[in-house]
């Protein structure tokens, strides 16, 4: 599962990469200047939310296991798990969003 986020984010980067560079001629603007260190696009959020979903997925299992090993605790191993199903159910509902646009966008009328 996590090599399939991990695809995710970056098909999903590179696609929105190449539609940016478009952008500002459709437009007719430039892209705006942010200084902060807040990701600018939306392939750039996609990539930092499956990285961090990989990450505590990552964190869930191996507290699991330190949790079957007795070096960590219940309540550590039931929060660390529970983080992990919630941001594997973002990423599923961000998936199942980025499916259905392409599929209204393939309907499309050219």
């Amino acid at each position: 599962m996590i090599p399939a986020l991990t695809l995710l984010g970056t098909v999903a980067s590179d696609a929105l990469g190449s539609l940016s560079s478009i952008a500002p001629a459709i437009t007719g603007a430039g892209a705006p200047a942010v200084s902060s260190g807040a990701p600018t696009d939306f392939g750039s959020v996609l990539a930092q939310v499956t990285g961090d979903a990989v990450d505590k997925l990552k964190a869930g299992e191996a507290t699991a296991i330190s949790g079957l090993q007795g070096r960590a605790s219940v309540q550590d191993v039931a929060k660390s798990v529970l983080d992990a199903q919630q941001s594997l159910q973002t990423v599923v509902a961000i998936r199942d969003k980025v499916v259905s646009a392409y599929q209204e966008v393939s309907r499309m009328a050219i």
